[in-house]
């Protein structure tokens, strides 16, 4: 019946609308547009707002907000009813009665703007300034006018009131990029709006009237003049009394800006990362990646997945982390005071928690900022002979049953015109595996490679996450780390978890996704798998033990019940690297310079040493 009264409310009053249109200059056939889009019936696309991304820690307290616009959305129970009264009172008294337009508010507006030959009134109800705020321009025209009424008498029939005041509640613009009541309160007063006082609500209930007369931060007098006006409109509707609003309207105002939370930002970046990652994956783009055939193929695929990004992002997600503040801010400021004072030098570096194999701590590089280059997953360097136990060592041990007093043949090798030499051209003849791996041997681990067969020992990186990042490097020169695209120090911790006890599972820093009402969108798949047999696992970690005691690691000195490393160094002395792990943490470390230098005088300092010595430091 309503819904039939309000066709026939609209039909009628046609005629009216078109002879004001007409009595302004607009033309008929403009009305007559209007009409035939009302009688195709107007068609409301679903709206969403841009809603902050908020990263907690290990402890559920959050250290990072990723926003442009500040919004807490708040269900209408949740708002008090004060509130709700003021914005009716001021902006649609008749908000319950009508449905989507007062035709008598539209009249009283026509009549003033005539009189004084403008269209600064419009006499909208909330409903119109919802559909305004939603699709339509904030253009003061007749025209727009007209598609405001017909959108506003739709969204009538498919929101409740109680549902368009809590949606107009939560999208109206406060200034500042502050948008919703509850996005004014936090970011105005630092406070939720169910702790404000009245006075207080009433004060940035002002503010949506006219943004930039009422920003509070710019013209604070006229903000307060706004909200003495809103308590006198609540004594003249009986909603409040006079002595009661005279009390509000002495009470001191004082403003506390939110502060925006960017705590940890190195760890921060990384998690925005990372989520990309996690997206990829649970939705099937890392699927469609590896068949993309063609540039074409894969910027498609990278389009869809940025754009399902950008779709979560948007939702105000709570990403749950698994980030020890206490040990992020340690690795920070110790690697930092390693490398003050030495110019240009950088660092990146990872720490995985043995036990729960995530990402607690991460380090960009020195003095790094927010949007930094973010060297811990972002520079891909060549790992040199860091990834000899992933690609030489262990694939020999799983496939030849070897253990590390095994003997393996050292001398020189060739491979077609490949001949790497040993550090400092040591000639050495047949050593054990253990000898090879602590003195990092270049002959012996080429033999190893060559006897396990390039394909296969490719095979073994494939649980890995730097899968993609050798599909090119199919060459003998990998087996020392001769990597074209080169590895992350995320990548290289990650893949050294499998050191602990053979088995692997994807190392992250995000727990779960979350929306706001606990909805979870999306968490890392339990995907853990043996790579390494239990004899594999012992060997390789006695080697790396004994390369700390008597090897090109020593000057290690974690305090752990385990300790285990292997270096990596590049042609020329431009990546130093360090990668291994303790009882408690697995780490890596890359030193070097952001364009690579030669840095053999920076050997015996053993920097990257010490780095990987303060990633594993018990707390």
């Amino acid at each position: 019946m309503r819904k039939a009264f309000g066709i026939l409310l609209i039909i009628s009053s046609l005629p009216l609308l078109v002879f004001l249109f007409n009595k302004i200059g607009v033309e008929l056939s403009s009305a007559q547009t209007f009409s035939k889009q009302f009688s195709e019936s107007v068609q409301l696309t679903e709206h969403q707002s841009v809603n902050p991304t908020i990263l907690k820690d290990e402890e559920g307290k959050t250290f990072s907000e990723e926003y442009t616009e500040w919004r807490e959305p708040q269900k209408l129970g949740n708002i008090p009813t004060f509130v709700q009264q003021v914005f009716i009172n001021s902006e649609d008294a008749g908000f319950y009665d009508h449905i989507g337009f007062d035709l008598s508010a539209i009249a009283r507006a026509f009549m003033a703007n005539r009189a004084e030959g403008s269209s600064a009134q419009g006499g909208s109800t909330i409903t119109q300034q919802l559909v305004r705020m939603r699709y339509l321009s904030q253009e003061k025209t007749y025209e727009r006018k007209m598609l405001e009424i017909f959108y506003s008498y739709e969204l009538e029939q498919t929101e409740t009131k109680d549902e368009i005041l809590n949606d107009y509640l939560n999208e109206m613009y406060f200034a500042n990029g502050v948008y919703g009541i509850g996005g004014a309160a936090t970011y105005y007063f630092d406070r939720p709006l169910q702790n404000l006082s009245k006075a207080e609500m009433t004060f940035i209930a002002g503010i949506p009237n006219n943004p930039s007369l009422y920003d509070p931060l710019r013209h604070f007098d006229s903000t307060k003049k706004r909200q003495e006006r809103l308590l006198d409109k609540m004594v003249e509707k009986g909603d409040l009394t006079e002595v009661a609003a005279s009390k509000m309207k002495k009470e001191p105002i004082s403003i506390s800006i939110k502060k925006k939370k960017q705590s940890f930002p190195a760890y921060s970046t990384y998690v925005m990362s990372e989520l990309r990652s996690l997206i990829s994956e649970v939705d099937g783009y890392h699927a469609q990646f590896a068949q993309a055939k063609t540039g074409t193929e894969f910027a498609k695929v990278n389009k869809a997945l940025t754009k399902r990004v950008n779709e979560v992002i948007n939702k105000g997600v709570i990403i749950q982390t698994a980030l020890d503040r206490s040990k992020q801010d340690q690795v920070r400021k110790d690697a930092n005071r390693i490398l003050n004072g030495r110019g240009k030098l950088q660092a990146g570096a990872t720490v995985i928690n043995n036990q729960s194999r995530e990402i607690i701590a991460v380090y960009a590089g020195e003095d790094y900022r927010k949007f930094d280059f973010n060297r811990s997953y972002q520079a891909k360097r060549q790992p040199g002979s860091a990834i000899k136990p992933l690609l030489d060592y262990a694939p020999y041990l799983e496939i030849f049953r070897a253990n590390p007093d095994s003997p393996i043949d050292a001398s020189e090798f060739c491979k077609g015109d490949y001949c790497p030499r040993n550090y400092g051209n040591q000639q050495v003849g047949t050593v054990t595996l253990e000898n090879a791996f602590k003195n990092s041997y270049n002959t012996a681990a080429l033999r190893m490679f060559d006897h396990v067969g390039m394909k296969k020992a490719f095979d073994y990186l494939k649980p890995f996450t730097f899968d993609r990042e050798t599909m090119k490097d199919h060459y003998y020169t990998a087996a020392l780390g001769g990597f074209k695209d080169g590895v992350s120090t995320v990548q290289m911790a990650d893949a050294y978890t499998s050191f602990i006890n053979g088995n692997y599972e994807r190392s992250h820093a995000i727990r779960s996704v979350k929306m706001r009402n606990g909805q979870t969108l999306y968490e890392w798949p339990d995907d853990s798998k043996q790579v390494w047999s239990p004899s594999t696992v012992s060997a390789i970690r006695q080697m790396m033990a004994e390369t700390v005691d008597s090897g090109t690691a020593s000057g290690v000195t974690a305090s752990s019940e385990y300790v285990g490393a292997k270096t990596g160094t590049t042609n020329d002395f431009k990546d130093y690297w360090m990668t291994g792990l303790t009882s408690e943490y697995t780490s890596a470390v890359w030193l070097g310079y952001d364009r690579p230098v030669a840095m053999e005088s920076l050997e015996k300092e053993k920097i990257h040493h010490r780095l990987f010595n303060l990633m594993v430091k018990r707390e």
